[in-house]
This record gives C-alpha cells, sequence and structure tokens, in this order.
C-alpha cells in the first residue's frame, strides 16, 4: 500500500482485505477495522513531516488489541508424517502423510486436529506464527 510517497508492504496474507492502519511514532499497527484485533506491526517509515501531509487522516481510536484465543494454522504433512509449526517439528506417523492437518498454537502446547481426533504437544519453541495455510501439493512433472 502507498502512505503518502512510501510504499509500505503490509504482509502477504493482508492482501484483498480492508485494514485500518494506527500511525505512532516508531510504528505502523495494522488492524481488522470490525474487531480492532491487531494484525501487524511493523516499523514506521514516515517522518512528522510525511504524517502531517497524508490526506484523509483521522484521530486514533483505542490502540488495537493482539487476538487471545488460539491461533489456527493448517500444514501438510510429508510422506513420513512429521508437520512443522512455530520451528517446531511434530511427528503425526505415517498413517497421516501428506494430509493437510488444522493446528491451534497457543503460548504453551499445540492441538493437532487429525482424522483419528486431536493430539495435544507441549510447545518447546517461543517463535511467532508466521504462516497460516499449508503449502499446496506440489505436480509431479509427467513426461510426454
Amino acid at each position: 500500500m502507498s502512505l503518502g510517497q512510501h510504499l509500505v508492504l503490509a504482509a502477504e496474507i493482508l492482501g484483498g482485505r480492508r485494514v485500518g492502519i494506527r500511525i505512532e511514532p516508531a510504528t505502523l499497527m495494522f488492524f481488522d477495522l470490525d474487531t480492532r484485533q491487531l494484525l501487524r506491526t511493523q516499523p514506521n517509515p514516515l517522518t512528522p513531516a510525511d504524517i502531517s501531509r497524508l490526506r484523509g487522516v483521522r484521530p486514533a481510536g483505542p490502540p488495537p488489541q493482539p487476538a487471545t484465543g488460539p491461533v489456527r494454522v493448517q500444514r501438510r504433512a510429508s510422506n513420513t508424517g512429521v508437520v512443522m509449526v512455530v520451528g517446531q517439528k511434530v511427528a503425526l506417523g505415517r498413517i497421516n502423510a501428506g494430509k493437510t492437518v488444522t493446528i491451534e498454537v497457543t503460548d504453551t502446547e499445540l492441538t493437532i486436529h487429525t482424522d483419528t481426533g486431536p493430539h495435544t504437544v507441549r510447545r518447546t519453541t517461543d517463535q511467532p506464527v508466521r504462516r497460516i495455510k499449508a503449502h499446496r501439493p506440489r505436480k509431479v512433472a509427467t513426461e510426454t
């Protein structure tokens, strides 16, 4: 998106979505307009002079808040039934090889929903969630 004379890349997963932007001296906060849920933050590239020249600026409301519940992500299990989420590998078994599973990520645990039911694993990393959706299956090239 464009803010003044600066091109700002918010996040690929926000593409096509209407969001609000709260401009603070050091950061830009991207939030959902309906729920005011914080979606992304990033450093503010604008100077005070750039901010004063923006058109259509309104006074900021209350600061957006991050989501309090678990983050739901999808992952595709490898050929051996392993998924990786927040930098942690979890073995689901060969029965789940190649399947897409839904994982609920909290601060302390991962709850993996498979065909055989939910499985809870203790979280061993503190990395943030960076990807929500699983990769599409790769197509095998056929010889003609």
